[in-house]
């Protein structure tokens, strides 16, 4: 057995089969059993190490070949699977109670696959197609049920398509410079295909406008899940790049403009976070403002080394999670979730109003939440660099706390002139629940993924520690 088919082939089959699946609850434990078992294979069985049970053998390649093309998934990945499949074994188990589980699992496992599959190629340049292909993969699911996709979806769409080619190319002019180090020209166009690229892919500013805009037109929780693993491996896809090319992680230029950006992303999305008035426009700021944030702990990676990008990984994928579950309870009773027409939340939904607050407060870098940690490493790392850069950091953090405090004042403002009771089921108060205690206990005690995180810095060996 190869590692490409047990983590690539696996969600691809699974997701296909999923498709004929009949009941929302058959569909979420499909999924979420079988990105589960996955996980726990990638935390238990080595790659490329043989595990004897008696006179029987059991050994998973890192190789598989694919229509002349290498899909190769190290020992030193098993652990970004591990975490991968076991956050996404969390958003199809709670699929269900958002009431998409018949519509996200299938889509969802096959985009999951093809996402492994970008990173696993070789030659790299293939990566780009495969994240395309996830891409329009997602477009189905994002675009509302029984009428035409939106605008945010479009944009979507049309950004990613523009990234591949610019990736491609990139590719191309990498190879050229590798044969010719001191070709300035040629570095200069490597470079900015490259950015242009991962501008596209990640929305980074100015291009970033669709994520509050998907938010708002397709359904919380599906859109919520894109925004969690698109961006998340194509991080680690731009990570590659860095540990590639000596020239990239030592160039000054790089790093200076990966703190603009990353200093950019995140205030604006707290300033617009603090300004909004539509609770999924306002997550899809506070996701613009998460990518700023892990860029800013790229730009401290090239010195300080990788160990201050993975911390941001888990608390993201749980906080996301915890909100987009929160928005889809609050949706189906309140399709513009908009603040005018949310008077009661507190009173009709109080568990999915304090997972909505807890969810923002973690992402704002609340003590005692999972997202406090790694933003206090990355505060103090600026703060070594850059003072402007820190003081700008707090900006960015206090519009998003802004936010996290008008949703707050939204819950606990409720109006109390008729008694209303809890319209949350009890599956939703147990996935809930769950959510929210796993945001305190990763607060409190952050060392608890450690496990995790700390085997995955070996992926980027180039990369200073």
């Amino acid at each position: 057995m190869s590692a490409p088919a047990l983590w690539i082939a696996v969600p691809l089959v699974v997701g296909a089969m999923a498709l004929l699946l009949s009941t929302e609850r058959a569909a979420a434990l499909v999924g979420g059993l079988t990105c589960l078992t996955l996980a726990l294979i990638a935390l238990v069985v080595p790659i490329d190490a043989a595990l004897l049970f008696g006179p029987f053998s059991l050994k998973i390649g890192s190789t598989a070949s694919l229509l002349g093309r290498s899909l190769v998934i190290p020992a030193s990945e098993a652990p970004l699977l591990a975490m991968l499949f076991g956050l996404g074994a969390m958003w199809f188990f709670g699929a269900e109670a958002a009431g998409v589980a018949h519509r996200l699992v299938p889509v969802g496992m096959m985009i999951t696959g093809l996402l492994i599959a970008s990173l696993a190629v070789q030659p790299f340049l293939y990566a780009a197609l495969l994240i395309e292909m996830a891409a329009l993969a997602a477009v189905p699911l994002l675009a509302p049920q029984g009428k035409a996709p939106g605008r945010a979806v479009v944009k979507f769409l049309t950004y990613q398509t523009l990234g591949m080619p610019c990736i491609l190319l990139a590719g191309w002019l990498l190879a050229g410079v590798e044969t010719s180090p001191g070709d300035l020209v040629l570095t200069i166009q490597a470079t900015v295909m490259l950015s242009l690229g991962f501008a596209f892919l990640l929305a980074i500013f100015p291009l970033g406008d669709w994520i509050p805009g998907l938010m708002e037109e397709s359904h919380p929780y599906v859109t919520g899940f894109v925004l969690w693993l698109l961006p998340n491996t194509i991080l680690v896809f731009g990570l590659s790049f860095l540990d590639s090319y000596a020239w990239l992680r030592a160039s000054p230029e790089i790093v200076s403009g990966l703190r603009s950006l990353g200093l950019i992303m995140l205030v604006s999305g707290g300033i617009w976070s603090a300004l909004e008035r539509n609770l999924g426009r306002m997550m899809g700021h506070a996701a613009v403002a998460e990518t700023g944030l892990i860029f800013l702990a790229t730009s401290l990676a090239t010195a300080n080394g990788s160990d201050t990008i993975f911390p941001f990984f888990i608390p993201r994928g749980l906080g996301m999670a915890l909100w987009a579950l929160s928005l889809a309870v609050v949706h189906r009773e309140n399709a513009a979730l908009d603040f005018s027409t949310l008077k009661r939340i507190g009173s009709t939904h109080p568990w999915a109003g304090a997972g909505l607050v807890l969810a923002s407060l973690s992402a704002a870098g609340f003590p005692l939440l999972a997202g406090f940690p790694p933003r206090i490493d990355v505060w103090n790392g600026l703060a070594h660099v850059s003072g402007s850069s820190a003081l700008w950091f707090l900006l960015g953090l206090t519009g998003l706390m802004i936010g996290a405090v008008r949703q707050l004042a939204l819950v606990v403002g409720a109006s109390s002139e008729m008694p209303t009771f809890p319209q949350e089921d009890v599956l939703q108060r147990g996935m809930l629940a769950a959510g929210m205690l796993a945001l305190v206990v990763l607060g409190l005690y952050p060392r608890a993924a450690s496990f995790l995180i700390v085997r995955l810095p070996l992926m980027f060996e180039h990369l200073a520690r």
